[in-house]
């Protein structure tokens, strides 16, 4: 399969992992865009709006000439209609790890795919059930420092994977970008 060359709106290693496990050709840009849950906004409408914020910021960076589309996710942690981005320090990770010991949670990620005059989007709901911790694994855990830039301060695919129970969805939504939903955007974008 021949996907576009893009680029990618993310710093994420995670997200730069998992393109290059789909041989995708690509360069990563910086956009920077507020992450501010807006009133009323819904977590589903919300990762979709960052993600989309963040591919059309990539696209107004990019010189006249250049017409390699742009790649955007955006995650979040869902605790009963509660969004947990990235903690902002040990104590907002504790109580987030709090909240989702011996619970299920979900975790949204939202793809974008922008070019100049178009715009792909796609939605991965995941469902994650996590054990019971005590308090000195939460303790333990933070202190890996493994959570600190991610969504509801856990890794799926490091430490924080001792304290799941159960995952239905998309393990690869799970750590930021759906390989599926992904493969899909860029197949029709390479259609198009």
């Amino acid at each position: 399969m021949n996907f576009p060359a893009i680029y990618l709106a993310s710093r994420s290693p995670r997200r730069r992992e998992l393109l290059s496990q789909m041989a995708v050709d690509f360069a990563v840009l910086a956009a920077d865009v507020d992450e501010s849950v807006q009133p009323g906004e819904s977590p589903q409408d919300y990762v979709q709006r960052i993600a989309v914020e963040k591919a059309r910021a990539g696209v107004s960076g990019l010189a006249a000439n250049d017409k390699k589309p742009v790649l955007a996710a955006d995650t979040a942690v869902i605790v009963d209609q509660t969004i947990f981005g990235k903690p902002v320090n040990d104590d907002d990770a504790r109580r987030m790890l709090k909240m989702l010991s011996g619970q299920s949670h979900q975790v949204m990620t939202a793809v974008a795919l922008a070019s100049e005059n178009d715009l792909k989007t796609a939605l991965s709901v995941s469902e994650v059930r996590f054990a019971a911790m005590t308090e000195a694994e939460i303790d333990w855990y933070i202190q890996t420092g493994e959570g600190r830039d991610k969504a509801g301060s856990y890794a799926v695919q490091g430490l924080g994977a001792i304290f799941i129970d159960q995952i239905q969805g998309s393990y690869s939504g799970i750590m930021g970008l759906p390989v599926r939903e992904t493969g899909q955007l860029l197949m029709q974008m390479s259609e198009g």
